[in-house]
């Protein structure tokens, strides 16, 4: 079941997290927005620097809690289901203000979620 996925802090750099996931996004069938600061391609698509008017299931976050802050707002009110805090990204101001705004929230691996039938 395609799951559009938003990779934010998604990046062309083949030995990041991030380019990683959304190449196995893309591989396991999911539509892949890449969103960032950085410019280029990943997974046949450019990153952007502004969440796209596409219905997104989930966000998927590659930025330390710092750099969360100026997505925050967008986050809240992308209308995701989910939103998945990979290591290192863990916010809980952030955790608890989409759980409030009824989002899922998870601490969790997109790479191991992906290749465990668990996403």
């Amino acid at each position: 079941m395609n799951k559009p996925t938003l990779v934010l802090g998604a990046t062309n750099n083949q030995e990041r997290y991030a380019w990683k996931a959304a190449m196995m996004l893309r591989d396991y069938g999911h539509e892949v927005f890449p969103v960032g600061i950085k410019t280029g391609e990943v997974a046949g698509k450019s990153i952007q620097r502004q969440f796209p008017s596409e219905a997104i299931d989930t966000i998927t976050l590659y930025l330390n809690a710092t750099h969360q802050l100026q997505w925050m707002e967008a986050i809240l009110s992308s209308g995701a289901k989910r939103i998945i805090f990979n290591p290192g990204t863990e916010h809980p101001e952030l955790m608890d203000a989409a759980r409030a705004a009824g989002m899922e929230t998870l601490e969790a691996c997109t790479l191991v979620l992906l290749r465990t039938g668990q996403y």
